[in-house]
């Protein structure tokens, strides 16, 4: 998989800058590892994962697993709603007392809460998949 041709980027303007990083000899062998199957150079897989990927790669972990606790617990109370609306609206059929727009809109909602649902789902398969990188 080795380019015979260098990157656009190293054409454009000279590298002067040095850029030193430490590493484990775990991390260097993972490094080094990553350098041979990918064919390109260390200093392009930097330049590639660190500043081509930034919006992709950069996550405040913390602030997502606070915002994710919070989606799950709101979903979690918007089930317990509808399961009482759903308990609430049987009682009422059982006694003929549900009218039949009250059912239709109940289940249009319902349906739509589903719909957002799995988009919400969606989304959070594709941060998971970011995160991985």
């Amino acid at each position: 998989m080795g380019n015979s041709h260098p990157p656009k980027d190293r054409l454009s303007a000279p590298k002067v800058r040095r850029f030193e990083l430490r590493l484990s000899e775990q991390e260097l062998q993972q490094f080094l590892e990553l350098e041979k199957s990918l064919g390109i150079s260390r200093s392009d897989i930097v330049r590639i994962r660190v500043l081509k990927n930034a919006a992709n790669m950069l996550v405040n972990a913390k602030e997502l697993m606070k915002k994710l606790d919070a989606t799950g617990a709101e979903l979690g109370r918007s089930g317990n709603n509808i399961n009482q609306l759903a308990r609430h609206a049987n009682i009422l059929h059982k006694q003929g007392m549900l009218s039949q727009s009250v059912a239709t809109e109940f289940n249009s909602l319902l349906g739509d809460y589903i719909c957002v649902q799995r988009e919400l789902e969606k989304v959070i398969r594709q941060i998971i998949r970011l995160m991985k990188g």
